[in-house]
């Protein structure tokens, strides 16, 4: 278990919702426990009968799942990262993923496999999030409550932070848990602004497709917001509104072949891939439509992993190491 789990997490819980309803209060997020061991969740579907203290949870966003684990709760299942693999565990939870018997499920650009999520006979179903899982969330919500409580995590949600925020608080009842993390996250935001050099200039960060499209990540929200905590300058390139996000609320949008030179003329570029490691700036650098761009000439272009797009708190905490990795003062 990761150090931020609380000991004896289920009795905390149970008595902070205890004392709140006794003074006649809430969470900040009006989640409420009733007599009948169950907990009451606002959602964008409206409010949600959940068990209290649910034993087989179903996470239908891999992204999704690394905030169930670091808060104890056990994951029978979740899906795949990708809709075109196997998949394997994360890193950063695979231990207590197999320590649990955790199974991958599979899923599809169309849907959820719904045999296979009933199967695992939850009690509790987290989904939504970013991207397809949202939207085949809200697509299949009526068909899933019917398996088991469902909470869709809304796409409006779209750091780490909020996402942890809302299962921590309203769907787990652990909100110390929380904010234990972003204590540590903070603390560790200040570390490495003091103990790196940020290059002068706009930075631009691109999310790269395995055929090659390239999609730029929205300056004010996502990853391009983390960089900027620790002093990098995000170019305002959606702020002019010429651009749309590839879906409502979505965190980037896309650039054609001939805008890439017109637009990404920053000094500095990131390039992550889209769900997998499927490029690299040595790989980008033989093209001369980016050897061409300023960030190439420079040497100011760098890779990121595909994971850093859409971090949740483990790997937020692992890009700060990246980021002092690479821009550590000399």
């Amino acid at each position: 278990m990761r150090s931020l789990r609380s000991s004896g997490a289920a009795m905390i819980a149970l008595l902070t919702v205890l004392v709140l309803a006794v003074a006649g209060c809430s969470s900040a997020d009006d989640s409420a426990e009733s007599d009948g061991g169950e907990r009451v969740v606002p959602t964008i579907n409206g409010d949600v009968a959940i068990p209290a203290d649910p034993q087989r949870v179903v996470v239908l966003n891999y992204a999704l799942a690394g905030y169930l684990f670091d808060l104890d709760v056990p994951v029978v299942a979740t899906t795949t990262e990708s809709t075109d693999e196997k998949g394997e565990f994360a890193e950063q939870w695979a231990d207590d993923a197999k320590e649990q018997g955790t199974v991958l499920l599979p899923w599809s650009v169309d849907g959820f496999d719904m045999e296979a999520i009933l199967e695992q006979d939850p009690d509790l179903i987290v989904a939504g999030g970013i991207g397809f899982p949202f939207k085949h969330a809200t697509t299949a919500y009526d068909e899933l409550s019917k398996i088991a409580p469902t909470v869709v995590v809304g796409d409006d949600l779209t750091e780490w932070q909020s996402q942890y925020e809302f299962i921590a608080d309203r769907v787990v009842g652990k909100p110390e848990v929380y904010q234990d993390a972003v204590a540590e996250y903070d603390a560790r935001i200040g570390e490495v602004k003091n103990n790196i050099t940020v290059p002068d200039g706009d930075s631009v960060f691109l999310s790269m497709l395995a055929d090659g499209r390239a999609y730029v990540l929205i300056e004010d929200r996502g990853l391009p917001k983390e960089f900027a905590k620790v002093g990098f300058r995000p170019a305002p390139l959606f702020a002019t509104g010429k651009y749309q996000p590839y879906t409502k609320d979505g965190d980037s949008f896309e650039l054609s072949t001939e805008q890439v030179g017109q637009v990404l003329t920053q000094p500095t570029l990131f390039a992550a891939g889209f769900n997998a490691d499927v490029t690299s700036i040595d790989q980008m650098r033989k093209q001369p439509i980016w050897a061409a761009l300023p960030s190439f000439q420079k040497n100011q272009a760098y890779d990121l992993p595909y994971w850093t797009q859409r971090s949740d708190y483990d790997e937020a905490m692992k890009t700060l190491d990246i980021i002092e990795a690479k821009f550590g003062k000399k």
